[in-house]
């Protein structure tokens, strides 16, 4: 799948470019259309234009904004690829022009061919580094103490610890409740433990929100584990957001730390990888010490970044199972041998390792079912658990615009009520985590600006709210843009409430990183819309004890497998999907396919 939308548009920034490079290159046409359609790509979340996919083609257009449809037609491939070669603003790898185009027919804009080329190249740099064992009797007491086995049943957290401990790079993929960072709060004090010296240690994740539930949860297991208090003093009380931890150069887009002012970290941690796009790890990779370890912790099944990339993705692409060396140490540990799928030669294999055993959810869970039927692409055994008798899990066909309302009602005050009749902001503020709207789309009557007023207007009809301006009480916000003055981050949940310390005036608190409750003018706050509903895309990195789930009526490309995936995985005791049978079976089908060279970089060179 190339486009996101049945019939495309062309943005403005799109024609601009490609007028820009037709200019440079006399006239030619068909730079103009490689331009334009690799500038679109890129807005798809498309790292390159895959020539291989369009060649020969026909595509029909229209501008943003304008009724007037436009007709594309692509080029044979041979005839495209020589006719490229030949133009003064395409570069092959290495040359510095403005296009670049590889010998697997994929053409880049310069600056992310140099993202994802520098990404690759040091990513195989950590992936080749081994580090020995020393005592190894002193370690394997520590592992078995962080990390009890149970004979004759492979421990992949043990396979992890294994992993983490030999080398620079470790990648932890794994769903929702499978443990991941439980299981980091206990490698690094492995990692600890094993060190000459005191390691500096540097948390991150792409959001507020996700950075928070990091800081929690690793919080919680220095409070469990059973080492020294001075180990756990060692491992950080503070996670940050990546920008933040990189720290922006003010109205520039670069960063204090960078390929020439490396971080100060002897091990860095990146949680919800999956999120992250390829011009943000690109950079912070080059942000990080060559001897410095590298862990990566992330579903590689949840939805990618909204930027372009699909970075965790395309590291676990053909990752095939375990490696010979991690396995060898494992069986030296436990005394314990295990046929197991081994990962070959690749070098990025054997850093991967994926948990398989979920501690959220009993192995009666509608949830943990439809999640993995729809993840292997299962449509009619997600139908069948969606119909049977799970109390996780309910699936109730879309109703009509003119009754969703009425549908909603219920919904609504039994997932809101609770929060809006609440005083207390701390509370009022983990109240309301219990229950959300989801939907794919922003737009149309069942995208997330319809619901938001709707929802609204249930509520006010109830007495629960006044709307008499934007800043009404009970209003729940998400911050939509950084701002690194107020630390208050893209995905942050707030909630405008009369604040009894400061008259009654209207506040809007949020719950910060260090648990404490934080207050605001709302005239202050960066960019944010109304919460009640949000998209799967802002939804990720959070949970909620209840989701409802609604498709709309209509199929459009956005929704995939990996779109549902991560909406039911969003839940945590109770899902339910408002859909229409044929449109929730199409999205399960339909699998995201971002063009990149990340996946071949890493894999086949």
């Amino acid at each position: 799948m190339f486009f996101l939308e049945p019939e495309p548009c062309l943005r403005e920034i799109d024609i601009h470019f490609a007028k820009l490079m037709k200019e440079l290159s006399d006239g030619d046409e068909i730079v103009f259309l490689s331009a334009c359609l690799v500038s679109r790509a890129v807005g798809d979340g498309h790292v390159c234009l895959d020539l291989r996919q369009l060649s020969g083609k026909e595509f029909t257009f229209s501008l943003r904004n304008n009724s007037k449809k436009y007709t594309i037609q692509c080029p044979e491939l041979h005839i495209w690829y020589e006719s490229l070669l030949k133009s003064k603003v395409v570069g092959r790898p290495g040359e510095y022009k403005p296009l670049i185009l590889d010998d697997k027919y994929r053409l880049y804009l310069q600056r992310y061919w140099d993202y994802e080329r520098i990404l690759g190249e040091e990513l195989l740099k950590k992936a080749s580094k081994k580090e020995k064992i020393q005592d190894f009797s002193f370690i394997k007491d520590i592992l078995f103490r962080l990390f009890p086995t149970e004979k004759g049943k492979i421990n992949l957290q043990l396979l992890s610890a294994i992993t983490a401990l030999r080398r620079k790079l470790c990648v932890i993929t794994g769903g929702p409740g499978t443990g991941k960072t439980t299981l980091i709060g206990k490698i690094l004090a492995l990692l600890i433990i094993s060190s000459k010296r005191e390691p500096k240690i540097l948390l991150c994740a792409p959001t507020g929100k996700a950075s928070a539930r990091l800081k929690q949860a690793i919080s919680e297991v220095k409070e469990r584990i059973e080492v020294d208090e001075k180990i756990k003093s060692i491992i950080p009380d503070e996670a940050y957001t990546v920008h933040r931890m990189l720290k922006p150069i003010p109205k520039t887009p670069y960063f204090f730390y960078n390929s020439q002012n490396r971080l100060p970290a002897d091990i860095v941690v990146v949680d919800e990888v999956s999120m992250v796009d390829l011009p943000l790890m690109s950079k912070l990779i080059q942000a990080i010490p060559e001897d410095a370890k590298l862990i990566l912790l992330g579903d590689k099944n949840q939805l990618s970044s909204v930027e372009p990339g699909s970075v965790l993705g395309d590291i676990c692409a053909y990752s095939t199972g375990i490696s010979k060396d991690s396995l060898e140490i494992y069986f030296r540990l436990t005394g314990e041998r295990f046929l197991a799928p081994f990962s070959g030669d690749h070098k990025i294999d054997e850093c991967i390792v994926e948990l398989k055993e979920n501690y959220r959810f009993s192995k009666r869970s509608g949830i943990a079912h439809l999640s993995e039927a729809v993840n292997r692409g299962e449509k009619e055994k997600a139908m069948v658990i969606l119909n049977s008798n799970f109390p996780d899990v309910v699936f109730r066909r879309l109703p009509s615009q003119e009754r969703l309302k009425y549908m909603l009602k219920e919904k609504v005050l039994s997932g809101y009520k609770e929060y809006l009749l609440e005083k207390d902001p701390y509370n009022a503020l983990k109240k309301f985590e219990k229950f959300r709207i989801l939907s794919p789309i922003r737009w149309g009557p069942y995208g997330v600006n319809s619901i938001n007023r709707i929802v609204e207007q249930i509520l006010r009809e109830e007495g629960l709210i006044s709307e008499e301006n934007q800043w009404y009480a009970g209003r729940p916000i998400l911050i939509t843009k950084n701002d690194y003055e107020l630390l208050l981050f893209n995905g942050d949940t707030g909630i405008i409430m009369k604040d009894p310390e400061r008259g009654f005036e209207e506040r809007a608190f949020f719950i910060g990183a260090d648990g404490t409750l934080r207050r605001f003018l709302p005239i202050r706050l960066p960019e944010h819309e109304t919460a009640f509903s949000m998209t799967v895309h802002k939804a990720q990195g959070s949970e909620f004890d209840e989701v409802l789930f609604i498709l709309p009526d209509t199929y459009i490309p956005i929704i995939t497998r990996e779109l549902i995936y991560t909406a039911i995985t969003r839940a945590k005791r109770r899902i339910e999907i408002w859909a229409k049978p044929e449109i929730f079976e199409k999205g399960i089908e339909q699998k995201i396919e971002r063009s990149s060279g990340l996946r071949d970089m890493l894999w086949f060179n």
